[in-house]
């Protein structure tokens, strides 16, 4: 039997086991996981040696921000950097937002974000949809879930953006995505009293006195509890999935560990990977601006919760919500907190951060990594029995990981295009050594290879598996 590429001598992770395994692949798609396949079933026109590696499924970052215009200017890492960036950490597939500006239909939405991805992008890619305008846009969900589009998004925040959802809408949007077999994520921080608090401290004297950590001073972790809260009591009422993106603190994933325990199964959480590595004494560096997300990175017991939610099941995802500003940008704010570009690159790091903070600092093994990083994404989001594992009959999405070898992150020599990095210096183990797109080597000895265009846009069914 012929092969196009047999990779050989790794151990093979999922989600569920680990083992010493050849994996073979023809055309697109994973044919054969076990020993000795080169020297029992034939050749192969490439065969690529993974001795004394791991070899797990390409990670699925499933909230990443590209060429997203936002706070007065566009994120800089758009389908060309972002996904380069997301190949060489180990990233083979990307979910973005299709966002309604104006008075945007749905399907203008998507038509605008399929043009940034088409023919651009070089990993696979798929959108959520955020329905920001809730009487208009909610006849228009049942097509978007028929043309593989079954996840939905709603901001409580952002009303000067055009964004914000009330809990009508949401409420609304939750029976909705019950009786499309949908899902709804939620942006969850409580906007009246997040805008008062920014307000009373929206002035000379503190902007000069504090600087950027009035950005952490104004969302204190309540702001997170509360709107989640009201989320899960909407779930619970209309059974609708729900799932809670880039959730920042301890007390959410109390929250979410509570929901739970209470038999809430339709209840799903991620958090980013920013979380678990920065907190918020870096706003009171000299340029702390840079590190303005939203939400913001909290405090160190925040950390430690949310890695402990991570092994306990409580946080089913690590994702990015990748939306990087260059030094130029961020310096748009001259001093004033509201006016900061908020986000942070993090495609290329995902895997990195996990691997090094995780599996080394022995949190947690390598299975869980493929499951938060790999498979339950894939399973969450209704990629079905294609993505996320390696297993025959799957796409052929790969990452070769030395176990050991560490690379200092440094922004002059990566894909993402900005010109910082929240973990520059940082020594990071976990970069993929080789890594493949549906069959087709993307990433070489560390190196990017691959081609705009070879990304295609994946459909998907039936989100909020366990």
């Amino acid at each position: 039997m012929s092969f196009d590429t047999i990779i050989t001598g790794g151990t093979v992770v999922n989600a569920d086991k680990s083992e010493k395994a050849d994996v073979a692949i023809s055309g697109e798609k994973i044919v054969k996981v076990g020993r000795n396949i080169a020297k029992t079933n034939g050749d192969a026109a490439r065969v690529i040696d993974a001795k004394g590696c791991y070899v797990i499924p390409g990670a699925i970052d499933v909230h990443v921000h590209l060429a997203l215009p936002f706070c007065g200017t566009t994120s800089s890492d758009d389908y060309n950097s972002g996904t380069k960036a997301a190949a060489r950490g180990g990233v083979t597939t990307v979910i973005d937002f299709a966002i309604p500006y104006g008075e945007e239909s749905l399907h203008d939405a998507v038509e605008n974000w399929m043009r940034k991805a088409d023919g651009i992008a070089c990993v696979d890619y798929a959108f959520h949809v955020a329905v920001t305008k809730w009487d208009r846009h909610k006849d228009e969900m049942a097509d978007m879930v028929k043309k593989g589009l079954p996840t939905f998004k709603q901001f409580m925040i952002y009303e000067r953006e055009g964004w914000q959802s009330d809990d009508r809408a949401m409420f609304g949007c939750l029976e909705k995505c019950k009786e499309l077999d949908g899902m709804l994520l939620v942006h969850a921080e409580s906007p009246r009293v997040l805008d008062e608090l920014i307000a009373r401290r929206h002035n000379d004297a503190d902007m000069k006195k504090y600087g950027a950590q009035l950005h952490g001073f104004t969302r204190p972790n309540f702001i997170e509890a509360e709107a989640i809260q009201r989320a899960v009591k909407w779930a619970e009422v209309t059974g609708g999935k729900l799932y809670i993106v880039h959730m920042s603190t301890a007390d959410g994933t109390d929250i979410i560990q509570d929901a739970h325990k209470r038999g809430l199964s339709n209840v799903f959480a991620e958090t980013c990977v920013q979380y678990l590595v920065l907190d918020d004494r870096k706003f009171a560096e000299p340029d702390g601006h840079l590190y303005a997300c939203c939400p913001q990175i909290k405090k160190k017991p925040d950390q430690e919760r949310i890695w402990k939610g991570i092994k306990k099941d409580t946080v089913c995802v690590v994702s990015t919500d990748t939306c990087s500003f260059t030094r130029e940008q961020k310096a748009m704010w001259e001093g004033d907190f509201t006016k900061i570009p908020m986000g942070l690159p993090g495609l290329e790091t995902l895997v990195p951060l996990v691997y090094t903070h995780g599996v080394l600092k022995e949190r947690f093994n390598m299975r869980t990594l493929v499951e938060k990083c790999c498979a339950a994404p894939a399973r969450i989001m209704g990629f079905g029995e294609r993505k996320g594992a390696i297993k025959k009959g799957y796409d052929a999405d790969i990452a070769i990981i030395h176990p050991k070898k560490k690379i200092k992150v440094d922004h002059a020599t990566m894909e993402t295009n900005t010109d910082w990095s929240p973990y520059q210096g940082w020594n990071l183990a976990g970069f993929s050594r080789t890594t493949l797109s549906r069959g087709k080597v993307i990433v070489d000895d560390y190196k990017f290879c691959g081609e705009n265009g070879w990304g295609k846009f994946q459909p998907r069914k039936s989100p909020g598996k366990r």
